[in-house]
């Protein structure tokens, strides 16, 4: 059933969305989107508590999804078990499952919304978007976005109590 989705994605590519698409998930390429807006929001005291929950929830992600789960899981990624459908990206190095772009897009979102309620909805939507964009070109189950999205929320929501518990001072 997953591929059928997958296949289905593929009747879909144009040269526009085919350029948007590409544009979208290099956004989350190495987390790098979500990596430089947390340091940026670690640089204002007003937005640092967003900053830190950003960090250490995509660092926690990173050696849960990438590092363990991953290799512990090990299942290729749809372009390696069909290798007929033409990609439009360089074939990723790394195992399907999670998919580390979503996992990382939505931890961020998540902090994000914790903190601010209408940035965080544009940064779902992106996040969204990039998720979409793996299943798109072809190098992520269905169910590799939806781990990535389940797993990217809880930790965040998990380091979110975390660090406000921590930050509450006595009366």
């Amino acid at each position: 059933m997953e591929f059928q989705i997958l296949y289905a994605l593929q009747e879909l590519h144009t040269p526009l969305l085919n350029q948007i698409m590409i544009f979208v998930t290099k956004l989350g390429d190495e987390g790098i989107f979500w990596i430089v807006l947390a340091v940026i929001l670690l640089l204002f005291k007003k937005t640092r508590k967003c900053g830190l929950t950003i960090a250490v929830s995509m660092l926690l992600c990173y050696l849960l999804g990438n590092m363990f789960l991953k290799n512990v899981i090990a299942r290729p990624r749809p372009c390696s078990i069909d290798p007929s459908v033409a990609l439009l990206i360089p074939t990723p190095g790394e195992f399907s499952f999670p998919s580390g772009h979503t996992l990382h897009g939505f931890t961020a979102a998540t902090a994000i919304f914790l903190h601010y309620k209408k940035p965080g909805i544009a940064a779902f939507i992106l996040a969204a978007l990039i998720a979409f964009s793996r299943m798109y070109l072809f190098v992520h189950f269905p169910t590799d976005i939806l781990a990535g999205m389940i797993l990217g929320i809880g930790v965040a929501l998990l380091v979110y109590m975390f660090i406000m518990k921590r930050n509450k001072k006595p009366v």
